[in-house]
C-alpha cells in the first residue's frame, strides 16, 4: 500500500501557503481536503486499500484553484490526507467508538458530522467504509490535532487577519469536491454540477453568493445553493460579515473533471481550471460592495 500512496513526512510542513508576489485582492482561498499525503500509523492502522482510502479527499481541488496566487490571491492548502485528520471541524469532533480510552470532557460526541462518522478523525471514509481495523488511543488523536490542525488554523487566520488589515475586509473561497454518488437522492441537488454554501445566508454578503451563481451558471453549469452543503466549519466560524469577514464554500461534482473509481483526470479539467479562474476574477469586481463603510 505505501507504494500506491504518498508518505507524509515529518520534516514536510503539514500545510502550503501559495502567495503571490502582492497580495492585490482582498481573497483567499483554501483548499482543506486536497492533501495527498499518508503517514504511516495510518496506513499500518487501516483496513482499506489505497484507492479506497482516497474516497475522502479532494483530489486536485488545489489545481483548480491553483491559478489564484497568478491572480493576485493566496492559496492555503493542506498537505496531509483528509481521512488521517479533517481541518473542517471543531479541533475535537472525535467519536468515542473510536478509542480504546476514555475522551476528555471537552471533546465533542455528538456532532452531526460524527455521527455520520466524519468527526475530526474520521471513523469512515466518503463512501461508508471503516477506516481502521483498530481502536485508537486518544493520545493519537491529540497528536494529529496539534501536529496538523493547529498549523493549518493558523496559517489560515494569518492570511485573513493580513488580508482584513489591508483591504479592510477579507472574503475567504473554501475549496472542495463532491462525489456524484452522494447527490443521487437529493432532488433539485441530484442535478448539480457545483453546490455553493452561504450557511443560508449568514456567512457572506448576499453579492458574494449572487455574484458567483451568475458566472458560474453562466458558463452552463448546475448550481445549487446551500443543499446538500451549506458551508462546514470553516464556513461558519471565518464568516463574520459583521466584522468584515466573509466566507463561501464551493463544491465541485468530481465527475466534472475526473474518473471517480481511476482518480484520472478527464480532458475538461483544464477548462474547469478555466472557469474557476474567471470565478475569482468575477469575485474580484465586488470590492466596493463589500468595502466597510467609513
Amino acid at each position: 500500500m505505501e507504494g500506491d500512496l504518498a508518505l507524509l513526512s515529518a520534516t514536510v510542513p503539514p500545510v502550503d501557503v501559495l502567495a503571490p508576489a502582492e497580495q492585490t485582492l482582498p481573497l483567499v482561498f483554501a483548499s482543506p481536503h486536497s492533501g495527498a499525503d499518508y503517514p504511516r500509523d495510518l496506513l499500518s492502522a487501516t483496513r482499506l486499500d489505497a484507492l479506497t482510502l482516497r474516497r475522502s479527499e479532494d483530489a486536485y481541488v488545489d489545481a483548480l484553484f491553483g491559478a489564484a496566487p497568478e491572480g493576485g490571491a493566496p492559496l492555503l492548502r493542506a498537505r496531509f490526507a483528509r481521512a488521517y485528520l479533517d481541518p473542517n471541524r471543531e479541533p475535537y469532533e472525535f467519536d468515542p467508538t473510536m478509542f480504546a480510552d476514555a475522551l476528555p470532557p471537552y471533546v465533542n460526541r455528538t456532532s452531526p458530522r460524527v455521527r455520520m462518522g466524519l468527526g475530526t478523525i474520521a471513523r469512515v471514509v466518503a463512501s461508508g467504509e471503516e477506516i481502521y481495523a483498530r481502536k485508537l488511543a486518544v493520545e493519537e488523536a491529540m497528536s494529529r490535532v496539534d501536529r496538523l490542525y493547529r498549523p493549518y488554523h493558523r496559517a489560515l487566520k494569518q492570511l485573513l487577519a493580513d488580508t482584513r488589515d489591508k483591504f479592510g475586509f477579507y472574503l475567504l473561497v473554501d475549496c472542495h469536491s463532491m462525489p456524484s454518488a452522494c447527490l443521487g437522492d437529493r432532488g433539485r441537488a441530484a442535478r448539480a454540477d457545483i453546490v455553493l454554501g452561504d450557511c443560508h445566508g449568514t456567512s457572506c454578503h448576499a453579492a458574494v453568493m449572487d455574484t458567483m451563481h451568475r458566472a458560474l451558471t453562466a458558463k452552463g453549469y448546475r448550481v445549487a445553493r446551500n443543499a446538500p452543503y451549506a458551508g462546514g466549519f470553516t464556513t461558519a466560524h471565518y464568516g463574520q460579515p459583521g466584522a468584515n469577514g466573509h466566507c463561501i464554500q464551493i463544491e465541485l461534482s468530481r465527475a466534472l473533471y475526473m474518473d471517480e473509481q481511476s482518480f484520472e483526470r478527464k480532458p475538461y479539467f483544464d477548462r474547469l481550471a478555466d472557469d474557476m479562474n474567471d470565478v475569482l476574477l468575477a469575485l474580484a469586481t465586488l470590492t466596493p460592495t463589500l468595502t466597510p463603510a467609513a
